[in-house]
């Protein structure tokens, strides 16, 4: 199987400061941003062709379908939520049940979890129990990052009572943002990229408004990855012109009465944009 292995990489300081496209990114209706893309990103974004299907493996949905243990901590995932869903400690420094939570058509670095296979996706994507241990997943990883997500329909988010703990274990461990990476790209995957966007412009607006999650390696990751994990083009496109905008123009802020307002805004018109 050809192995599709994310270029998303924790550069040191100094280079954030001498390579400006670590942080620019090109306007997306450009081809030349296509191009500047990651190679993990663009693989994303074209539904990973190159990578083929093996109709013997369906680890996956097993797992998801709860009659398959995680390897290597052997848990069924209805047992891993209920035991590990505050346990920050396991969350923080184990690392191969994530992707397990969130399959990827996409190699990781346990090689006891299984790719994504193409044939599961149609299957865990209709069953309505698969896509609710899905959000499970997902809030799960949102407490322990310090969020809380209000609403499933338009992926707000709000601030969890321990956010100051948390912001402050997000911003001192960044292999974290290679996990939200992998996060975002899988609830893509499934049918639940409404929430990718909540997430971003909450973070946002915790940067633009109050300063916070604002390290350079979170804004390296954000900018880079994590804004292109959306495969709407309108919508991608979107969320990269405003946090250009923040980040480009320091009188502008994004506030959470403007993150609020947008989601609002999409919820009523299928829409970010304003007319």
């Amino acid at each position: 199987m050809l192995r599709v292995l994310s270029s998303h990489r924790i550069l040191p300081k100094r280079s954030l400061f001498r390579n400006p496209r670590i942080i620019a990114i090109p306007s997306p209706t450009r081809l030349s941003y296509k191009m500047s893309l990651p190679g993990d990103i663009r693989e994303f974004l074209e539904g990973y062709p190159r990578v083929p299907d093996d109709p013997r493996l369906n680890a996956n949905l097993e797992f998801y379908s709860n009659k398959r243990r995680c390897q290597p901590d052997n848990l069924l995932i209805d047992d891993l939520h209920e035991q590990w869903e505050t346990d920050y400690g396991k969350l923080e420094y184990k690392h191969g049940y994530i992707q397990w939570l969130f399959p990827l058509q996409e190699y990781g670095m346990n090689y006891q979890a299984q790719p994504l296979q193409k044939h599961e996706i149609p299957p865990m994507k209709e069953d309505p129990a698969v896509i609710d241990r899905l959000r499970c997943s997902y809030t799960t990883m949102l407490g322990f990052y310090g969020m809380v997500l209000v609403s499933n329909e338009t992926g707000e988010l709000r601030r969890a009572d321990n956010w100051q703990e948390r912001y402050r274990n997000l911003a001192r461990a960044p292999h974290n943002n290679l996990r939200i990476s992998r996060i975002l790209k899988c609830l893509s995957e499934f049918g639940l990229e409404h929430l990718n966007a909540g997430f971003l412009l909450f973070v946002l607006a915790e940067q633009s408004e109050n300063g916070q999650l604002s390290t350079q390696t979170i804004q390296s990751s954000m900018d880079r990855w994590w804004v292109n994990c959306l495969r709407n083009e309108e919508e991608r496109t979107w969320v990269n012109e405003t946090v250009g905008k923040a980040r480009s123009d320091s009188k502008w802020v994004f506030t959470a009465e403007a993150y609020r307002e947008a989601l609002q805004r999409r919820k009523e018109t299928n829409s970010f944009k304003t007319t």
